[in-house]
């Protein structure tokens, strides 16, 4: 579940480097647009020249609080290596089963679009995300 208030989520996002060790830097800012909204932006480097890309907008005046929009770009150096996104695309029927949440992979990274089970709406994603490209890090 999301956290329960802006500032809770605000602890979460500026807390992550302690919580993961193998964040080497974050650029990561809550960017509050009213009390109860904000957006979250900036960046998550690692080790291996990879990086997330984050870009989102939190929402606790809804209830349930949630995200309402999310982009995540993982990159290695210049290549970017795949991103989720919250983009709705109801004529894709590959895609149903997590609507609207999916992820971009190669080939043809920007039209090649897969489910995304572990992408949530009422809970966070940096989690995940995190640990996903910590795999990457540790694969070499």
């Amino acid at each position: 579940m999301l956290e329960h208030t802006l500032l809770d989520y605000e602890l979460f996002i500026y807390a992550l480097q302690d919580t993961y060790p193998d964040i080497q830097t974050s650029t990561l800012t809550v960017i509050r647009q009213a009390s109860n909204v904000a957006t979250v932006e900036g960046e998550l480097f690692f080790s291996g020249d990879l990086r997330i890309r984050v870009m989102e907008v939190v929402r606790f005046d809804l209830e349930p609080s949630r995200l309402t929009r999310y982009g995540y770009n993982v990159w290695r150096g210049d290549e970017k290596l795949y991103w989720y996104d919250s983009q709705a695309h109801p004529n894709n029927p590959d895609l149903a089963v997590t609507h609207p949440h999916h992820k971009h992979i190669h080939p043809n990274i920007k039209h090649n679009r897969i489910p995304a089970p572990k992408m949530s709406f009422t809970k966070p994603n940096l989690p995940f995300l995190i640990e996903e490209v910590m795999e990457l890090v540790h694969a070499g």
